[in-house]
């Protein structure tokens, strides 16, 4: 290991001398060269195992800002002995500032004094025109009362899609292992789309629990909900016996389709069947037999929804292509197909109303409202801030209802005015995309229900003013 000697100490101490005399220089009057000396110094002095050559580009750079630093506080000092000239000068005339802070107060003399009256009554009528165009657009946020009432748990994955019995009992149907699932319109039958290219029609009973005593109400009674699934539960050894009902095996199997079945609905009547698939066809089926009735071709691309008119044969399937088609089959020996052009994006979902308008949702973020009679424009547009999935329309009050990607649940009526969202917090509501949404009005404490992918259900209860209905 080599040793220093003698005279290289001496030199060395002799420069931090010299370096502390510069510091001293440099601190009362300073020039540029004598800046570039105690630099070079102080990369001799120290010990780094930075390169020399990046060390001084950062001390050149460090140089830079300290200047930048110095002209500011220059400029300020200036500043301030301006300000102090000009308070003293307006001292002397008699004039004063309110608030005694030139960055708070305004400048005010006798001259500007009604000029400054004006101003703050403009103020004032600007702010007061303001709240009433914010007050009346809060007014058409909440014109509807919405609060939770139930929520359903029990699936392991996301749920897909959701639907209501037309009949009594009511029973909630959620499909989390198959893409859709729809309820026959007078019996008790479900019909359920499938990602193995198939479709399946079950069979079940539900029978209501009998009323429970006093002193078995420790007991957990088993809800009414019944849940369709092909994935089937795995058995629990260790929580007692499952009291709901569990259907394993389908009563018919409909089979055509070469990709996905992505959607399935009840043709008026319940004896035909119409399913939706990624192979861009949709087929029309004999529920008794379970022949292909249709095949419905036209579509460029994969299919997304398929849904039927509660009252006439009409169907109307949407696709990725982004548009949607109506398929009508009142006539026996001919079906007509008309297309609907007018989102930018995948449709969704395309729902009948009672009436003659389909109301199509779209990922351009738009919910847009058809007349039958007339294709070529909707009637109603409405625009979002998030992609729209399934949507459902009311049949009394003709509210539509829309699940968001953001989470969110939106209350639109038919002519696009909003009335309200459904409440989400951190404690109630969806906490992840909202897949879908169905109307149940015969149930007046639990008339909404939406799913997402938080693996539950929520029945809502939407309340509507009479007024607004009467609209």
């Amino acid at each position: 290991m080599p040793v220093e000697s003698g005279s290289s100490a001496a030199s060395r101490q002799a420069k931090q001398k010299r370096k502390s005399h510069s510091l001293s220089i440099r601190r009362t009057n300073s020039t540029e060269q004598e800046r570039a000396g105690l630099q070079r110094e102080i990369l001799e002095g120290q010990d780094s195992k930075l390169p020399l050559p990046l060390r001084t580009n950062l001390l050149d750079l460090f140089g830079q800002i300290e200047r930048e630093f110095e002209n500011l506080y220059i400029e300020n000092i200036e500043l301030r002995r301006e300000i102090e000239t000009l308070n003293d000068r307006l001292t002397a005339e008699g004039q004063t500032f309110d608030g005694g802070d030139m960055t708070k107060g305004a400048l005010k003399t006798n001259k500007c004094h009604s000029t400054s009256q004006l101003s703050q009554k403009l103020k004032t009528t600007y702010k007061a025109s303001t709240s009433k165009i914010v007050s009346s657009f809060k007014a058409t946020t909440s014109r509807a009362v919405c609060q939770l009432v139930k929520e359903y748990v029990g699936h392991r994955d996301g749920i897909w899609d959701l639907s209501v019995t037309r009949t009594l009992p009511v029973v909630l149907g959620t499909a989390s292992a198959v893409n859709s699932i729809k309820f026959h319109p007078t019996e008790q039958m479900a019909l359920t789309a499938s990602g193995d290219q198939t479709a399946h029609i079950w069979r079940f009973m539900v029978q209501l629990p009998a009323p429970q005593s006093v002193a078995d109400i420790t007991q957990t009674p088993c809800d009414d909900d019944v849940d369709f699934s092909d994935k089937d539960e795995a058995d629990g050894d260790g929580d007692g016996p499952n009291e709901c009902p569990s259907v394993r095996t389908a009563a018919t199997t409909l089979r055509s389709h070469q990709g996905v079945v992505i959607a399935a609905d009840w043709l008026v009547g319940g004896k035909q069947a119409v399913t939706a698939s990624w192979d861009r066809t949709a087929n029309l089926y004999d529920v008794e037999t379970s022949e292909l009735v249709h095949s419905l071709t036209g579509h460029d691309q994969e299919l997304t929804h398929c849904c039927t008119h509660p009252t006439q044969r009409l169907v109307v399937t949407s696709s990725r292509d982004t548009t949607f088609r109506l398929w009508d089959f009142r006539d026996p020996s001919i079906h007509s197909v008309n297309v609907f052009q007018g989102h930018t994006d995948t449709v969704t979902s395309a729902v009948f109303t009672v009436g003659d308008n389909v109301v199509s949702g779209s990922d351009d973020r738009t919910v847009k409202v058809w007349d039958l009679k007339n294709m070529r424009s909707p009637i109603a547009t409405i625009r979002t801030d998030s992609a729209v999935n399934r949507i459902s329309v009311s049949v009394n009050q003709r509210i539509i209802a829309l699940p968001h990607d953001n989470r969110q649940v939106r209350l639109f009526d038919m002519s696009g005015v909003r009335l309200a969202r459904l409440p989400r917090s951190n404690r109630q509501g969806h906490r992840r995309m909202v897949c879908c949404s169905t109307w149940c009005e015969d149930n007046p404490s639990c008339n909404l229900f939406s799913c997402g992918f938080d693996r539950q259900a929520i029945g809502w209860n939407i309340n509507i003013p009479a007024l607004l209905q009467e609209k």
